[in-house]
């Protein structure tokens, strides 16, 4: 029996991506087919970066062919490929970035910074270039949850090189003055420093930016969502009443400017006692499933009271890094697949494809 291309597209048709939760040929992602004498290799190429579950797509994609009388050797290739994706209307691009996420939280003490942290080194170990912007210039902290030290460098004298942690490119305000001289500066002082911390750092060709915003929905936040280049944005909240209030407000307000929500990561969903194993919801349960339904948005994932999350990110290694096999580190890793995930089911930037037109007078 010779086997034909359609029967192996039917077989894929129906095998369905755990991550993207659709088959592989609506997805797009079965780039090319060839059969000779019936062994088979399929090449496919995943929107999202996938380095924890190739191996577990790869298995699954061979286990399904194998359902087809007569075929021979199977071979499948994973790759990943991001494109850039559409962002507000008339906000200036950035030279050497690709998809910009905001990380926003409608109050302090939620966790953002440590979910926005874990997020971008969750993005890189998946096998994405990421880069973190520390946009909270009154309490910048990702200095020390990513545990650098020392000034970025300046070659020309006008830009800055990123400074490196755990493979990740990094800014923030923290890094350019003393720890302890505080920012007394008014709203648009800080706008204009957080847009040249964004515009005159020299991002070396990323996959994705991860923003850490500053808590709050004032006009400091507002003006700074208008004036990045937002692909989406993730908010960050707990189950306690309080703070689902301001982070509906966290969330209008990137629907104001047209930036859209990814998802809601839920922090400090429940408590497990680390003498009895007693679990228990401290800050009550099931608040961000009520405001994702609310909203029509995803869950994209939640997240223990753990000690761990924060000595990690006292300690300069967070979780993803200092403990890559733990639990909290996979759901880090699921919430990055699937923040990739609903960036690359939005709309493409196609703007670099466009000729320029340039108007000279004789």
């Amino acid at each position: 029996m010779i086997i034909s291309e359609q029967q192996i597209q039917s077989i894929l048709k129906h095998t369905i991506d755990p991550t993207t939760n659709k088959d592989y040929v609506t997805e797009k992602a079965v780039r090319a087919i060839q059969i000779a004498q019936n062994n088979v290799t399929v090449d496919i190429e995943l929107g999202y970066p996938a380095n924890s579950i190739k191996n577990r797509v790869q298995a699954q994609i061979i286990d399904a062919l194998k359902s087809i009388p007569g075929i021979g050797v199977i071979q499948v290739a994973i790759n990943s490929k991001i494109a850039p994706h559409g962002v507000q209307r008339g906000v200036k691009l950035i030279p050497g970035v690709k998809n910009i996420i905001a990380v926003a939280s409608g109050k302090g003490g939620v966790g953002k910074s440590a979910t926005a942290v874990n997020l971008a080194l969750a993005l890189s170990a998946e096998g994405a270039s990421v880069g973190i912007l520390d946009a909270d210039i009154y309490g910048p902290s990702q200095p020390q949850m990513l545990g650098i030290t020392g000034h970025p460098e300046s070659l020309d004298g006008k830009s800055m090189e990123p400074m490196r942690a755990h493979g990740i490119q990094a800014m923030s305000i923290g890094l350019l003055v003393d720890a302890e001289t505080p920012m007394v500066w008014r709203g648009p002082m800080v706008t204009q420093a957080l847009q040249q911390l964004l515009n005159d750092t020299n991002w070396k060709d990323l996959d994705y930016l991860v923003v850490d915003l500053p808590p709050g929905t004032g006009d400091i936040q507002l003006t700074l969502a208008q004036k990045i280049p937002v692909t989406g944005a993730v908010i960050v909240t707990t189950p306690q009443d309080i703070a689902l209030l301001d982070a509906r407000k966290g969330l209008k307000m990137f629907e104001k400017v047209g930036i859209p929500i990814l998802g809601i990561v839920e922090n400090m969903s429940t408590h497990t006692c680390s003498n009895c194993g007693h679990t228990e919801t401290i800050f009550g349960a099931g608040g961000g499933e009520k405001m994702c339904k609310d909203y029509n948005v995803e869950l994209l994932g939640a997240l223990p009271l753990d000690i761990k999350i924060r000595e990690h990110t006292d300690a300069g290694k967070p979780s993803v890094i200092a403990e890559p096999d733990s639990q909290v580190a996979e759901i880090y890793k699921l919430i990055a697949r699937r923040v990739a995930v609903k960036i690359a089911e939005s709309a493409e930037d196609h703007s670099e494809l466009f000729a320029k037109i340039i108007m000279e007078n004789d």
